[in-house]
C-alpha cells in the first residue's frame, strides 16, 4: 500500500532582516490532501505561487508567536486567497493573543472587504475567520493528521510554541524561535524530521552593528539557540533529518553555521534555503528549490 505524500517546504528561511534570497518564516506542510501553514512571514503569497500552490486551498494556519517577521504575511494569504476563489473560513491556530490580533486585522481591512463584498459579490464565508487561542497540547486532529503544539523558551516572548507535526506514522517538529529548550527535545524524540532555528553569532554580530546597540544585540542573541546548542540538540533527538530554518544570520554566515554545528553533531544536517522541500517517506528526501 502506498501511503499518502507528506511534504515540507520551507517558504522562507529568513528573520525580521529583510533579504532577497530569504524572505520571512513560513513553512508549508502538504499531508495527504491538507495544505498546512505554519507562520506567514514577509513574502508568503510570492512563495506559495513559485511553489505553484492554489491560494484558495490554503485556509489553515498555525502561528509559534506572534513576532512580526512570523505574522506581516497574513493578511496578505488571507485576503489573496478570499479573491483567489477560497469558499471556507480562513482558520488559525496560535499562542494566547491570536484570536484578538485576527479580530483587529478584520477590522483594518473592513473596508476592502466590505467594497469587495458588494461589487464583485464574493463569498462571505470565504473572508470569515476562526481563530483559536491554543496551549500546549494536541490542537488539530484531522484528515489522519495531529498537530502537538508544545511550550518553547523565546525570552520574553511568552508564549511561544513549537509543533509536532504526525501522519500516516511519519512526523516532523517545528521548533518555532526558541532558546535551547529540553521540552523541545521531549517533543521531537523519534522524529523524522526536525526544522529548527539558529543565531549565528559572529555573523549576526557583524550584521546588527550599524543598526542595534550592544544592549539590543545581545537581548536578541539570548533569545535564540547558537549553532553548537542546535549540534547538541541534534544529537540528543537523532533525527532522519535536521534542517536549519529562520536563519539569523548575516555575511559569510553559513560557513560559521555549519563548522559550528559539525563540531557537536556527527549526523546529517541541512541549511534551509527558501523553496527547499522534504519529503518524508521511511527515511527523509531533499528536494532543492526548482529554478
Amino acid at each position: 500500500m502506498t501511503s499518502e505524500r507528506f511534504v515540507v517546504t520551507l517558504l522562507g528561511t529568513g528573520s525580521p532582516t529583510p533579504l532577497i534570497d530569504r524572505f520571512g518564516p513560513s513553512i508549508l506542510i502538504q499531508a495527504g490532501r491538507d495544505n498546512l501553514l505554519f507562520d506567514c512571514g514577509r513574502g508568503a503569497s510570492q512563495r506559495l505561487l513559485q511553489l505553484g500552490v492554489r491560494f484558495s486551498t490554503v485556509s489553515r494556519l498555525f502561528l509559534t508567536h506572534l513576532h512580526s517577521d512570523h505574522v506581516v504575511g497574513i493578511p496578505d494569504v488571507w485576503l489573496t486567497g478570499w479573491i483567489r476563489a477560497r469558499v471556507d473560513p480562513f482558520r488559525v491556530w496560535g499562542p494566547a493573543g491570536t484570536a484578538d490580533m485576527m479580530t483587529h486585522l478584520r477590522k483594518a481591512f473592513q473596508f476592502d472587504i466590505s467594497v469587495r463584498l458588494a461589487d464583485e459579490g464574493l463569498p462571505e464565508q470565504g473572508i470569515a475567520v476562526e481563530a483559536v487561542d491554543v496551549q500546549q497540547g494536541l490542537v488539530y486532529d484531522e484528515n489522519g493528521v495531529s498537530i502537538t503544539a508544545f511550550d518553547v523558551d523565546h525570552g520574553p516572548v511568552r508564549p511561544a510554541l513549537g509543533y509536532r507535526i504526525d501522519f500516516d506514522g511519519r512526523s516532523v517538529v517545528l521548533s518555532g524561535d526558541t532558546r535551547f529548550s529540553e521540552n523541545l527535545i521531549a517533543h521531537s524524540q523519534g522524529v523524522h524530521l526536525l526544522i529548527h532555528e539558529v543565531l549565528v553569532p559572529d555573523a549576526f554580530y557583524a550584521r546588527v552593528k550599524a543598526f542595534l546597540s550592544p544592549e539590543a544585540a545581545k537581548k536578541v542573541f539570548d533569545h535564540h539557540t547558537t549553532p553548537a546548542e542546535c549540534g547538541e540538540i541534534f544529537g540528543r533527538v537523532r533525527p532522519k533529518l535536521a534542517v536549519y530554518s529562520h536563519i539569523v544570520s548575516g555575511p559569510g554566515g553559513d560557513k560559521e553555521l555549519v563548522d559550528k554545528t559539525r563540531e557537536a553533531y556527527d549526523g546529517v544536517f541541512v541549511v534551509g534555503q527558501d523553496l527547499m522541500s522534504f519529503e518524508i517517506g521511511d527515511g527523509v528526501k531533499v528536494l532543492p528549490p526548482s529554478d
